[in-house]
């Protein structure tokens, strides 16, 4: 079982901490009655995801012995319109690179996070349309 708590500190600002004990600051814009001191909610999401499948990357190709030096992803997201304002797109741009880094192995790695291994990937599939592209040493391709 996964826990957590949230605490209120003040105008729009709350302290997130995990079972783990690690802690994470939430706010909001000052035009929302923040003072913009962390991250919004959505953002953090967003963000879990990019965590989540970069963790099952970066391992799969570790086993898989890819000699890669740099590795990121990078993530953008459309909300709807209507609150709740759920997600409803997100593009996933995985950046790797090395010398004598072949497609195959990253872009399986990168199928099997998507398909199999992240959970954040599964849960926002359920709101949101995934574009993944995977960016080789500059060469980009639409995985899906």
């Amino acid at each position: 079982m996964l826990t957590g708590s949230v605490t209120w500190l003040d105008h729009m600002a709350m302290v997130a901490k995990s079972g783990s004990g690690h802690e994470i600051m939430f706010d909001a814009a000052a035009d929302h009655g923040g003072e913009d001191r962390g991250a919004r909610p959505k953002e953090l999401t967003l963000l879990s995801l990019g965590g989540c499948t970069g963790m099952d990357v970066i391992s799969i190709m570790q086993k898989k012995r890819v000699p890669f030096t740099r590795f990121s992803i990078d993530l953008e997201a459309d909300t709807s319109s209507e609150h709740p304002q759920v997600f409803t797109e997100i593009r996933l741009i995985y950046r790797t690179e090395g010398q004598g880094v072949e497609r195959e192995p990253v872009d399986r790695a990168i199928q099997l996070s998507q398909e199999r291994y992240c959970g954040v990937t599964h849960m926002l599939n359920k709101t949101a349309k995934l574009v993944v592209i995977s960016e080789i040493n500059g060469d980009r391709k639409v995985l899906g």
